[in-house]
Order: C-alpha cells, then sequence, then structure tokens
C-alpha cells in the first residue's frame, strides 16, 4: 500500500481546518489534497487526536507482536504432541 505524504498529526490538522468552518474545497486546494482523499480521512480519523493515534498504534504494534508469539507457541506445541504420540 502506498504511503502518505502527510503525517498522521498533519492529517488531524487538515481535518481541524475543515472543522473550524473553512470551506473543504479551500483546505483541499491549499494542501493539495482532493476532495475524496478529505473525506476518506474524515471518515478515518473522525475526533481524533494525536494522541489517540499513537496509542493506536502502539496497541497494534503490541497485538501484532502477541499474534506471533501465539503463532510460535501454537507451532511448538504441535510439535510436541506430534512427537509424544510417536513414542508411544
Amino acid at each position: 500500500m502506498r504511503k502518505s505524504k502527510f503525517t498522521e498529526s498533519q492529517i488531524v490538522a487538515i481535518l481541524k481546518e475543515g472543522e473550524a468552518g473553512v470551506p473543504v474545497a479551500e483546505v483541499c486546494r491549499k494542501h493539495g489534497i482532493s476532495s475524496p482523499t478529505y473525506y476518506a480521512w474524515k471518515s478515518k480519523y473522525a475526533g481524533a487526536t494525536v494522541a489517540d493515534l499513537t496509542r493506536m498504534r502502539e496497541l497494534e504494534a503490541e497485538n501484532a507482536r502477541l499474534k506471533r508469539l501465539y503463532a510460535d507457541l501454537a507451532l511448538e506445541n504441535a510439535a510436541i504432541k506430534d512427537v509424544l504420540t510417536k513414542k508411544f
């Protein structure tokens, strides 16, 4: 997936401009984005603060780490069960 040239904090700042009453067309022209991009960001980041987004990114990283850990343990458990059933 293509990485945005805007950081999450910049996206939140752009959305706050739109919420402050500046017309969407003007915000889009000022920052060089399209209207569909603005509305996609609005649906994704609506009401979020920079701190919320940082915390969400940390939780996603921790969740990915825990999923890998679980997968490793499940594979090891299956291997141990396989060895034990073959011995007897």
